[in-house]
């Protein structure tokens, strides 16, 4: 998480050096409401628009930054701080540019004689430019206005996924909108600075993004296609195991990545953990858990033959660990990777000493049974936790079972809540924070 927070507060800072050394202004000689507001309306627009390319950059996948920022898992956490920073310095962006007018329309404020526009030579991009202003100024109000709606419906958790998937695409237009807004408006002097190097690339790329979020591409990994070739439904637990046969194209994974399952077009694509390890053989496994109304409605839904698309694989929660020692825990659903984990060590065993502690709320025999088969074959300490029978896992329970947690490695996979206690109740204890690996299995 620190990797997340300094990439994110570092980009703000280095845009407003930058901007900082562009901006030519006396700042002694600004005087009155009307002086401040034309540089601040400068300030939170390069903001705005170069967090807003930041998130845009994010939305398409990119692979090559997965190990840097820690996992897709990652990325998606700093797109939408990204995302909300960007409606937050919009929103101000706005207020800035509206509010003195709204001011002096209610006699609070006196308007400001306008100053005489300088003479610029006919033909030249400046002058293009101060003549598509008030163009400018109108896509980038109504694309603010849209793109405030959007993102507002994003951060709502119970707007439905699939109408979240529908409408967040309709972003990248509006970010497309406010690109042509900022080309016109930024202050053409800064084209010519360190500022504007920086402001153009981010946009290029930013817009380059934005067009392929809008066909559909993602930048690196693979959509494979696949055939459903079995099902297995575990009522008990509410969870749906989808074995697929893909097609050719897919590069292989490590246990413990996750891959976006399209099983219906007009749903579209879903996250899902792979539970099953990469033999070179086109088969892959997802343990699904019912917990919206799509994936609830699955088992009733997917057959045996239907077709379906695999898209990945992503995250950096696959178990490398300089540590001789592993404790894993596993809430809910969230023991599915390390099932594939668990089948990767069953064919090729990595000596560590390893403690897997499955914590659930509801009990199935079965599914229990099969995981036990999968950790003697693995040489894995299971721990199973039945919340009505055996309470819920705390940092006690956890020490008592393995007296030197101090030298292992903690790889969790659950809900959120649930392993945040853990994680600062251990590194309360002195536990270096850095060895304790959380997904964060939120993609909104």
């Amino acid at each position: 998480m620190k990797t997340l927070k300094y990439t994110f507060w570092g980009s703000l800072v280095v845009l407003s050096a930058l901007w900082w050394q562009a901006e030519p202004t006396d700042w002694n000689s600004l005087h009155g409401l009307f002086a401040w507001r034309n540089v601040l309306n400068q300030y939170t627009g390069i903001l705005g628009i170069g967090v807003m390319s930041l998130a845009m950059l994010l939305a398409v996948r990119p692979v090559f930054l997965e190990r840097p920022l820690g996992g897709l898992d990652k990325m998606y956490r700093l797109h939408k701080w990204l995302g909300i920073a960007g409606l937050l310095l919009s929103i101000s962006h706005w207020l800035i540019a509206k509010g003195p007018k709204w001011m002096v329309a209610l006699g609070w404020l006196e308007r400001r004689a306008k100053g005489q526009r300088p003479l610029l030579p006919d033909g030249s991009l400046q002058k293009f430019f101060m003549e598509q202003r008030g163009l400018a100024e109108g896509i980038g109000e109504w694309a603010f206005y849209l793109a405030a709606l959007l993102m507002v419906l994003a951060l709502i958790k119970r707007f439905p996924y699939r109408r979240f998937v529908q409408t967040h695409r309709w972003l990248a237009v509006t970010y497309l909108a406010l690109v042509a807004h900022a080309v016109v408006l930024v202050k053409f002097d800064y084209w010519n600075t360190a500022l504007g190097i920086v402001l153009a690339a981010l946009m290029a790329g930013g817009s380059i993004a934005a067009v392929m979020s809008l066909r559909g591409k993602r930048a690196g990994a693979a959509a494979v296609a696949g055939k459903v070739v079995a099902l297995e439904h575990l009522a008990e637990v509410k969870v749906l195991a989808v074995d697929i046969q893909l097609t050719s194209g897919w590069r292989g994974h490590a246990a413990g990545q996750f891959a976006f399952v399209t099983f219906h077009d007009d749903e579209g694509p879903h996250p899902f953990s792979i539970a099953s390890c990469w033999k070179d053989d086109g088969h892959i496994r997802f343990l699904i858990k019912g917990l919206g109304d799509y994936t609830r409605s699955l088992p009733a839904r997917l057959h045996i033959g239907d077709t379906v698309t695999v898209e990945g694989p992503y995250g950096c929660f696959d178990f490398r660990s300089g540590q001789p020692r592993q404790i894993w825990i596993g809430g809910g659903i969230g023991i599915a990777p390390f099932v594939a984990r668990l089948k990767d060590l069953g064919r090729q065993p990595d000596g560590k000493a390893i403690d897997l502690f499955h914590t659930t709320a509801t009990y199935d025999a079965v599914a229990i049974e099969k995981l036990r088969r999968d950790a003697d074959a693995a040489q894995v300490k299971l721990h199973v936790l039945w919340d009505a029978r055996d309470g819920r896992l705390d940092l006690a329970r956890l020490q008592k079972a393995v007296p030197d947690w101090r030298e292992a490695d903690v790889w969790f996979c659950g809900p959120a809540r649930f392993g945040r206690i853990l994680r600062d109740g251990l590194v309360g204890l002195g536990f270096p924070a850095e060895r304790f690996h959380q997904e964060l299995f939120e993609m909104r």
